[in-house]
């Protein structure tokens, strides 16, 4: 897959700020922009690089703008957590892990200072 990775981007920092992370990965297209982290260590993280991956895809298949509209608008629907465009990709994700041995799996646990935690609570019912 064709892709480009921005470090230290404004586009990541302000997500960053607004997710309240020490770092974040966002995806624009076929771009995939960093804060908090560099390259290299985003690269290693097998899953944190297919979930944004999975977003390069969702943007191809629906279309630059489509897809920003649809992403936005199911945030407003049901949240940042739970919109479905970051369910897929939080599946995508985790899907290397079953590869890999308990030990390993162990050790890779993402914590919550790793990665970005939903800071809307919007219930479903």
């Amino acid at each position: 897959m064709d892709f480009k990775v921005v470090e230290r981007s404004l586009f990541a920092r302000i997500a960053r700020m607004v997710l309240k992370s020490s770092n974040v990965a966002m995806v624009l297209g076929k771009t995939i922009h960093l804060s908090g982290v560099s390259k290299d260590a985003f690269l290693k993280d097998e899953g944190w690089l297919a979930h944004e991956l999975c977003h390069i895809r969702q943007f191809r298949e629906h279309g630059f703008f489509r897809f920003l509209w649809l992403y936005l608008k199911e945030s407003w629907r049901v949240g940042y957590y739970n919109n479905r465009f970051e369910v897929e990709a939080r599946v995508e994700g985790m899907k290397h892990r079953r590869h890999i041995s308990p030990t390993q799996k162990a050790g890779s646990a993402i914590t919550p200072t790793d990665a970005p935690l939903p800071i809307d609570t919007r219930k479903t019912e």
